[in-house]
């Protein structure tokens, strides 16, 4: 059937004559906009709080929020902020920049109501905001008095190096852990974190319980107790002891945990630490796994640790199995012919043994292990088995001590963040130690640059002054390892004055 199609006839504007669809007011939109203001009786300028110190915003009556300029955090406050805007219906809303430094914050909102009868007007208007600087309680509580905390947390490992500490600082620097700690400081075996509240330091603790095997316990000290309002104030106290096994450590398992694991080892090798210890066979390539309340349980300590491996050279490599992978990492077994790097000129000694490293090494080449011929052993795991035969040298790692003597003194290409923290000088602390500690942090980042399952969990930030040779392919050798730029984050572009003060905050 044919039908017309219907067409819409246009119409005059009533008052200024142009030519437009026909509406119940017959005008035009910015004649009807003239004619009605949909906001008035909506805040054009308001007034909010900021807190500079931990840069938090006031939500009346006693809330602060935390959020960033022109963030959508911010964004939403701003807006629930303003009173009658249920009056009309919220379409868009959008920053105006400012300058930084100005106190004020635009906002640029566009609404839409119903005027006349059945006649929809929209119309954008600016709100500006008046930030005042405000402390909020718990900022006004450590600046009057920087020792008034109420939870501590107290992270300690009973070991001899602070390997572990590097890497749970940059863990606590990209997952934002510590951004409730009100003061850091160093200790002589761990690190202390000072909280104005209860709950930040339990939020804490959990968190340090997801990345590394632990042992909590705490205690409450009693400050003040008021009898007419019955309340009590305390101080808190987490004791958090980090398991004193590390990666590359040799373990001797007890008998019973050997035994619970399936016949495992008993000589294996710590091959990862997280919430669970990784264990490595590094004879028959298997591999099993200890969570915090097995390691507790029935603890036991490293028979060799990192500090102790020694340096060989291998003299011949000859492969006895093909490549075996075990949790995504691929091992071939291996005899080998191995001679201290320190024996050279001394004596003729050369060890024929059995390694997992057959598809790293090669004849030529230096790896790092753990001299158990020449080690005095007083382990009494060890004395538990026997018969056991104790191999002269378990191999842990390829070495490229050699290759980088050519780049000492070279800039990396990356660089590290770093938290704010005090140093104990009442004790052993980092005063006296700075030689240890910066050959223990440069071990650190030889251990990244080697080992791309160790760096996965962390942020990497590129180094703006660091500037690539021509010939470093040439000089520096081609097989050296190193991190990709693909893996390494652009740092925020800072202005002068922040980078300045940040400047310390970067470690390369």
């Amino acid at each position: 059937m044919f039908a017309v199609a219907q067409t819409i006839g246009n119409v005059l504007c009533c008052k200024c004559g142009i030519l437009m669809q026909p509406n119940t007011a017959n005008m035009c939109a910015r004649c009807l906009g003239s004619e009605e203001d949909i906001t008035e009786g909506l805040q054009k300028h308001v007034i909010i709080h900021h807190c500079a110190e931990c840069d938090t915003y006031l939500q009346p009556p006693n809330t602060w929020i935390k959020a960033q300029l022109e963030s959508k955090e911010l964004l939403t406050f701003c807006v629930k902020r303003l009173k009658n805007l249920n009056k009309v219906r919220l379409v868009h809303a959008e920053f105006i920049w400012t300058e930084p430094h100005s106190k004020r914050i635009k906002v640029k909102l566009t609404v839409q109501k119903e005027v006349l009868s059945a006649t929809v007007l929209e119309q954008a208007f600016t709100v500006e905001y008046v930030v005042q600087d405000q402390m909020c309680e718990s900022c006004m509580r450590v600046q009057a008095n920087p020792d008034q905390w109420i939870a501590v947390v107290q992270l300690r490992q009973r070991v001899s190096h602070r390997r572990t500490f590097f890497y749970l600082e940059q863990l606590i620097l990209k997952h934002d852990a510590a951004k409730h700690a009100i003061r850091i400081k160093q200790m002589d075996q761990g690190i202390d974190f000072f909280f104005n509240n209860r709950s930040h330091g339990v939020k804490f603790v959990d968190f340090v319980g997801n990345v590394a095997p632990i042992k909590r316990r705490n205690d409450k000290q009693l400050v003040s107790h008021d009898r007419k309002s019955n309340t009590y104030n305390y101080k808190y106290t987490f004791l958090v002891e980090i398991c004193p096994i590390c990666r590359e450590d040799l373990i001797c398992l007890p008998p019973k945990v050997a035994i619970g694991l399936g016949n495992f080892g008993p000589l294996v090798i710590c091959h990862k630490v997280s919430n669970n210890i990784a264990l490595l066979d590094p004879f028959a390539l298997r591999q099993s796994f200890l969570n915090a309340d097995q390691y507790w349980g029935l603890p036991f300590k490293a028979l060799l640790s990192s500090r102790q491996l020694v340096e060989y050279i291998v003299l011949d490599i000859e492969a006895v199995s093909y490549e075996i992978n075990v949790s995504g990492f691929n091992y071939i077994l291996a005899d080998a012919q191995v001679a201290r790097v320190s024996d050279f000129g001394k004596n003729d000694t050369i060890f024929n043994i059995r390694t997992h490293l057959g598809h790293l090494l090669r004849p030529g080449d230096n790896a790092l292990g753990y001299d158990l011929y020449g080690a005095n052993n007083n382990d009494t795991e060890l004395d538990k088995y026997k018969g056991l035969v104790i191999p002269d040298v378990i191999l842990i790692k390829k070495s490229y001590e050699e290759k980088r003597q050519r780049k000492r003194g070279k800039p990396r290409s990356w660089k590290l963040k770093s938290l704010d923290m005090e140093v104990d000088d009442t004790g052993r602390g980092r005063g006296g130690n700075d030689e240890k500690m910066n050959s223990e942090y440069e071990q650190f980042l030889r251990d990244l640059e080697e080992n791309p399952d160790l760096r996965f969990n962390l942020s990497l930030y590129r180094n703006k002054e660091y500037e690539p040779s021509k010939m470093a392919s040439v000089t520096d050798g081609g097989d050296l390892p190193s991190i990709p730029l693909d893996e390494l984050l652009a740092d925020l572009d800072l202005s002068d004055e922040e980078e300045d003060e940040n400047d310390d905050c970067m470690r390369e």
